[in-house]
């Protein structure tokens, strides 16, 4: 049983090799945007 999930890993890292050689690597999520208050009364004139 050990033997198949050695063998599965290493198809998981070759498939993910393949994909990062045909699409580029993976990209890193975005960071998420921080909300900036603004005063909206004093534009408002």
């Amino acid at each position: 049983m050990d033997y198949i999930e050695k063998v599965l890993e290493k198809l998981k890292e070759l498939a993910r090799k393949l994909v990062e050689a045909l699409l580029g690597p993976e990209s890193e999520p975005e960071p998420e945007l921080i909300p900036i208050p603004v005063n909206e009364r004093s534009r408002r004139r």
